[in-house]
Formats: structure tokens, sequence, C-alpha cells
């Protein structure tokens, strides 16, 4: 193996696949970063066996072939080099490194050793604009669980219905939806992990580019201009989510959401030091009131807002309201309520596809 290529391309090619070298295993093979030299461009795979990232960048190739070297020496080296052309072979059983003046010889694995990437027919691909996919991604894989106990809930639900794709988020006390419409009418649905969602949304750059999406029973595809990433699918059976979100309200408001966001993130101070970190509002008249106690002292705020409905005082976890404030663009959103023990349903008021559902917190009164 013989090939010539500018530093600023191995970066990012190193860069792109080093997101799925393993960094948990006593599989020496898995730590590298597969690399093969072929007609003219360099194929670039790193696995740690649930996800999987190739990328093909073009070249200069004197020799054909392909070693494995471990990723996180190789992206150190590329790094420290000059930004000029560098030459990288084989010699004497090592890869030599060679850029201007410096010259590194280092060991690698044999490239027969290392795991082959799954194959997944691209019978159907569901096509996406690259901000719209990873917006979504940003708007629910933050509500799903790190409880490895319950994989289901650790993964998105993808579902394709009806030339609409929807994506939902779970983790017990809260839920997340988002909800575009796309081209393709085939249905489908699979769960896919968080973590693989987010690696994708790390790889997208900010341009309107397509993101084409393949599911098999086992695996998803994503297509990313000349990267690819494949990863596992999680077993199991999600919850009906559509039958938890509810259709009717007694109380509904309309407040300003960094007015809310601000209170909130000044409560937290507060109720962060005491149990299920819980924030209390009251709604009266035309008044949110936002309260905190904790052994540390209390908070009292109020908000102006627009109310239909009647007055209540409810409690929620302050992270779990932080979470989704955090992620809402509208200006203004929309929060429904049944009564202090049923969920509440958060929506912006212009994006009518998006719906956060968030469980209260029982608490004493003051």
């Amino acid at each position: 193996m013989h090939f010539l290529s500018q530093k600023k391309t191995l970066l990012n090619a190193i860069s792109t696949v080093q997101k799925a070298v393993s960094s948990k295993t006593t599989l020496p093979i898995l730590k590298g970063i597969y690399i093969e030299a072929i007609s003219n461009h360099l194929k670039f795979v790193a696995t740690d066996l649930e996800i999987g990232i190739e990328h093909i960048t073009e070249s200069n190739i004197v020799e054909e072939g392909s070693v494995v070297v471990d990723a996180r020496l190789f992206s150190e080296i590329v790094r420290k080099l000059p930004d000029a052309e560098v030459e990288i072979f084989l010699r004497e059983q090592q890869l030599v490194i060679k850029c201007q003046n410096t010259e590194f010889n280092i060991l690698f694995y044999p490239s027969d050793e290392f795991p082959e990437l799954p194959t997944v027919q691209q019978n159907t691909n569901y096509e996406i604009n690259n901000q719209v996919f990873k917006n979504m991604i940003r708007q629910t894989s933050f509500a799903t669980s790190q409880d490895e106990m319950k994989p289901v809930f650790t993964g998105v639900l993808v579902e394709i219905q009806d030339s609409t794709l929807n994506m939902v988020a779970l983790d017990g006390y809260r839920l997340a939806l988002k909800k575009v419409e796309i081209s393709e009418e085939q249905n489908n649905k699979a769960i896919i992990p968080a973590k693989t969602l987010n690696e994708i949304s790390r790889i997208m750059d900010d341009s309107d580019d397509t993101v084409y999406m393949t599911l098999s029973d086992k695996h998803a595809l994503f297509t990313l201009g000349q990267t690819k990433l494949i990863s596992r699918l999680l077993e199991g059976e999600f919850i009906n989510y559509k039958q938890i979100i509810p259709k009717e309200y007694k109380t509904k408001i309309k407040v300003n959401t960094e007015l809310l966001l601000n209170s909130v993130e000044r409560a937290a101070l507060i109720s962060r030091e005491g149990k299920n970190n819980p924030i209390k509002l009251i709604v009266n008249s035309d008044k949110l009131i936002i309260t905190s106690n904790s052994e540390v002292g209390k908070v009292h705020e109020e908000i102006d807002i627009e109310i239909e409905g009647e007055d209540i005082s409810i409690a929620f976890n302050s992270k779990y309201l932080l979470d989704v404030l955090k992620i809402i663009e509208d200006k203004y959103i929309y929060i429904d309520f049944m009564t202090s023990i049923n969920p509440g349903l958060i929506r912006p008021e212009e994006d009518t596809n998006y719906k956060y559902l968030i469980l209260p917190v029982r608490i004493s009164e003051d």
C-alpha cells in the first residue's frame, strides 16, 4: 500500500470514522481504523460491532493495499503533522508516515482480521433534508433513557406512515414527538439507538444536502455523501405512544418561551438541592407563578400568560422542563393541563409537528 493525501483530507476522514471506534473492548483490532487504498480513492472504516462508519475520499494511489492502524495514535500523529501533503506506505512490516521533514514508523494490524460491516439491502431509501433530520434528532434523542436495563427506551422510534416520518423518544417520565412530511410512502418502523442518531448528527454539516435512510430487519443504514453509517436496531416492542398523548385539557396557557426558560433556570438553583428537582407551577388568573423550596432556601417568580380554562397547581422535575425549553425555537409555547396528577403537554406555538409530554412530580403543599 502506498498513497499520498493532504493532511486536511486525512484528518476529516479520521475524525468521521473515529466516532465508531470502540473504547471498551478487549479486541485490539476494534481500536483501529481500517484503511484501504484502491483505484483512485481511500476507504476508511471503523466499528464497535454496534455502529460502523465508512468514509471514502479521493487520493493519489501509488500502490493498492489495506492496513488497520491504531485510531488514537494515527489521529494524533496526523493532527501534529505540518499542513502539507502526507505520504503513507508500507516498509519492512511497518507503516511509514512522511510529511515534509517528519517521518513516523508505526506498527499496524493485518487488515484481514478486521470485521466486515453488515450488508444492508437498499431497496427503499427514505430521503430527508440534512437540517430537518438533524433538528428532529435534537428535539427527540435527549428524552431517551440512560437505563440499559430498559434497552427499548434507550432508542428512538422511527416510524414512517403515509408519507409522514415520526420520531418518538421516551424514558418513562417524559415523551418527545416530532413529525415531518417525506416523499416516500412505504410504511416502516424501527427503534434506532439514540447513540447512533447522535453520532449521525455530529457527522452532518450545516448544508441542505439529503440524508438517505434504509431500514432492514436488524440494521439501519444512513448515507450522507461519501459517508455511510450502519447501526444495529434495538429489539423489542415500543410503547403505543399515541394512546398516552392527551387529546383534551382543562387548562391551556400561552407563555413566552425565553421568560419561562430563564425563570425555571433560576428556580432550578434551589430545586436541585431537593428531592426529584421539583419546581411548582401555579396558574392563577393571568399569571404563572414559579416556586421552589428546598433546605437551602426558596424562590418565587411571576410571568404574564394567556390562559384558557381553570387555575391549576402542578409540579415538574426542573431538568425535564429545562431540556425541552432549551430546544424549542418558537417565541411562545402552549402548555396543556388536565389535573395536577396528569401529564402536561408542551407545544410550540408555530411548530405544530412537535409535542413534549411530561409527568408531574407529587409534592407536599407548602
